[in-house]
């Protein structure tokens, strides 16, 4: 059985490729030229160089790779190609939308329809929707952190309201794939993704080690975090699964915390320093993110606190329901935030990244 996973040399499409020879299929890591395969050493991987870019020359690369397949395309294509940071907001919708469009368009051109389309696209999607805090009964209080939910969990039936580049470039991917007939998709929107070789989070740990945690917001925020092995593993449930055809499902841990969980896990694992905990009104992080996207756009450098990473900041709701996931795909979330940070501090130590 032979898989396709874009965006191999990416944070998730890494592990996605390892746990793929780990089940003895067949894994072509397919990437740009220009990729880094810094964790794609294993010998078993084959390597597809794939421009997303030009319909034409992709055309060309697929002609390739399915004459060296003996005239047969991948059994299943995971899309984990994206870009989640850009200098311009053309730049999302290049590589997300158009991207995903013409990897679809040239496989089914090319008579490379897999048996199964899986493609990563996030819970960003819905951007700031059911933020009405709901008093009273109906709220789960998780036992370890005797934390209460104060929002309702967005679903699958909630219409996407995107507030971030980002964002809009993966609804829009999602809903070329929804035009599609016989084309055999299934969307995973996983919320936010963490784990070994992150860099997002990483800056927190960093942060931390040096003393400071900032957050912003006085309003409660419900967060929910995934570990990267658990998106891995829906995944490979999503090959076979029977009815996830032509669906999207969350991913998350299946917890809610609030907005202290993480950074106080960190600041546990990393032998309890003395941190100076700030948390700053939202104006205060638009600010900064107007500052720092300004600069940064004139010095041509990609930054992580932009106007478009305002929203996903500010953003009060990250629950999500992860039901359909458990009852379609037969996704059951493995690792917690506890453990996931755990290992997350572990590997950052013993690569010296703290």
């Amino acid at each position: 059985m032979t898989i396709l996973v874009t965006g191999a040399s990416g944070f998730i499409g890494s592990f996605i490729c390892s746990e793929g020879l780990e089940k003895g299929f067949e894994v072509w890591a397919g990437m740009r030229r220009t990729s880094s395969s810094q964790y794609l050493k294993d010998e078993r991987l084959k390597f597809a160089e794939l421009d997303l870019g030009n319909y034409g020359r992709l055309c060309e690369q697929l002609r390739q790779y399915k004459t060296e397949m003996n005239g047969q395309g991948w059994d299943y294509v995971v899309h984990a190609a994206g870009a989640t940071k850009s200098l311009k907001r053309e730049g999302f919708f290049k590589t997300n939308t158009e991207g995903t469009k013409n990897l679809v368009r040239s496989l089914i051109s090319e008579g490379m329809v897999p048996r199964r389309f899986i493609f990563v696209s996030s819970l960003s999607i819905f951007g700031a929707i059911r933020e009405e805090e709901v008093k009273g009964e109906g709220l789960r209080i998780k036992d370890e952190n005797n934390y209460t939910s104060h929002y309702e969990p967005i679903r699958d039936t909630d219409t996407p309201v995107p507030n971030t580049a980002y964002g809009e470039s993966k609804w829009q991917a999602e809903q070329f794939l929804m035009t599609l007939k016989d084309f055999p998709y299934v969307i995973l929107r996983p919320t936010g993704v963490y784990g070994p070789r992150e860099r997002d989070y990483y800056i927190m740990a960093k942060s931390i080690k040096q003393h400071v945690d900032f957050a912003v917001g006085y309003k409660p925020q419900d967060i929910t975090f995934v570990y990267v092995d658990d998106v891995v593993q829906a995944v490979y449930k999503a090959f076979d699964a029977p009815h996830a055809v032509g669906k999207g499902y969350f991913l998350s841990d299946g917890e809610v915390y609030n907005s202290r969980a993480f950074s106080d896990l960190l600041q546990k694992e990393m032998g309890d320093p003395w941190v100076l905990h700030i948390k700053a009104p939202l104006w205060f992080l638009w600010l900064v993110c107007a500052i720092s996207g300004t600069i940064c756009g004139w010095m041509k450098k990609l930054t992580t606190l932009n106007l478009d990473k305002y929203h996903i900041l500010s953003q009060r709701n990250w629950r999500c329901d992860i039901e359909p996931a458990r009852r379609d795909l037969g996704y059951k979330p493995e690792v917690q935030l506890p453990e996931g940070v755990r290992r997350s501090v572990k590997w950052y130590k013993q690569e010296g990244w703290l």
